[in-house]
């Protein structure tokens, strides 16, 4: 759970003796092996002061992988946990570009930071005192209030919200268990644009939702689905995968792109997909982009004759109908020590077979394990990188 932060906490640490207090305790080491002494000197040195003080600089180190601009934030561990990833708060930025933006579930305010200076104007909300106040520290000039965000307390914006993903410590993909639910905020904000963020694990087919979903994902970690209200949806669009770098790059498909594939043996190469882009159902739109095809129309593995700049492939070496023994053998054959596997379709479990193939060679190969038809299949692959 982590320490739970109170109002005078956020203001004592946002004080220049707070400061330097957590420039006092950021210089300790705080590792595994020093944790204990550390949490003895700071609880000598600060006294009561001294859990807020630990708490601070470890979600600061915490902070670094995801919100690498934030290492003065203030911020809860729970709280940075459902933080949006700053590359991932940055493209929806870019996508409301111009827009008057309320954000009414803005915690800490990582999508606050994101949207100031790209939106004409930002408000940020919040039921928790506390995160209001380390939102106020984090994106200082905001307009910020305390409000439930089923109560609107703003007009003419647009609307962001992130419902808590949990229900009774559970993670959860029913619309309904959200907090607050989803049909509440839809009844809330009647009219109005909307984005809210939902986990990429929901039934979008179930939802049947009007608008847009976007399915997002970040250094090849699918991190969440966004379901955009008509009013902000691009035309003819009720699906699109973003796979975003955190260098910078990245690349977007929609199902307003063409999905007709040839019906091919299988190529030199196999490519699997990013995960936004099977779980937005683009499969077949992303492989007519690359002129690649299906290994089997119900499989999201693609093949083709040349890999696509900046992917990583698997290049086809041998071919084999799967049973555990002949597998070994081919791969005894092709003198390889250690396998990366990869399943879709079949009922393996990597962790499980990889010891029962009994490697001793020297080379690293790539082992995909699909259905085509009803059969199941194994590829033995040189891997592109």
């Amino acid at each position: 759970m982590g320490y739970a932060f109170t109002l005078a906490d956020v203001a004592y640490l946002r004080s220049a003796q707070g400061a330097a207090d957590l420039a006092e305790v950021a210089a300790r080491e705080l590792s595994t092996r020093t944790r204990l002494a550390d949490i003895g000197w700071a609880r000598t040195r600060f006294g009561d002061r001294a859990a807020p003080l630990i708490e601070t600089v470890l979600v600061r180190r915490k902070a670094v992988a995801k919100l690498p601009a934030a290492g003065g934030w203030l911020s809860t561990d729970d709280a940075l946990q459902q933080a949006t990833p700053a590359p991932v708060a940055a493209h929806r930025a870019r996508r409301l570009s111009g827009r008057r933006v309320h954000d009414v579930t803005c915690s800490i305010g990582a999508e606050l930071a994101a949207l100031t200076g790209v939106a004409e104007m930002v408000v940020g909300s919040d039921l928790d005192p506390v995160r209001l106040a380390m939102a106020e520290h984090n994106v200082p000039g905001v307009a910020l209030v305390r409000a439930d965000a089923l109560r609107p307390v703003t007009r003419g914006t647009t609307v962001i919200a992130d419902p808590a993903r949990r229900s009774e410590g559970r993670r959860t993909h029913d619309p309904a268990a959200l907090m607050p639910p989803l049909p509440d905020l839809l009844d809330a904000y009647a009219g109005r644009d909307l984005a809210v963020k939902c986990a990429p694990g929901l039934d979008f087919d179930a939802l049947d939702w009007p608008g847009e979903v976007e399915v997002v994902s970040l250094d090849g970690g699918v991190r969440e689905a966004c379901l955009y209200s008509p009013g902000l949806a691009a035309p003819g669009v009720r699906r699109r995968a973003s796979v975003l770098r955190s260098d910078g790059a990245g690349f977007e498909i929609t199902d307003a792109q063409p999905d007709e594939l040839p019906e091919r043996e299988p190529g030199e190469w196999i490519v699997d997909p990013d995960g936004a882009i099977v779980r937005a159902g683009l499969v077949r739109h992303y492989a007519a982009a690359h002129g690649l095809w299906q290994l089997d129309p119900r499989i999201a593995y693609l093949t083709g004759d040349a890999l696509p700049a900046g992917l990583r492939g698997f290049r086809i070496l041998d071919r084999l109908k799967y049973s555990e023994k002949s597998l070994r053998q081919t791969l005894s054959s092709m003198d390889c020590g250690a396998a990366e596997i990869l399943v879709r379709g079949v009922d393996v479990d990597p962790a499980v077979l990889r010891p029962r193939l009994k490697l001793r060679g020297s080379r690293s190969l790539s082992v995909v394990l699909t259905r085509i038809g009803r059969t199941p299949t194994a590829f033995v692959c040189e891997p592109s990188r």
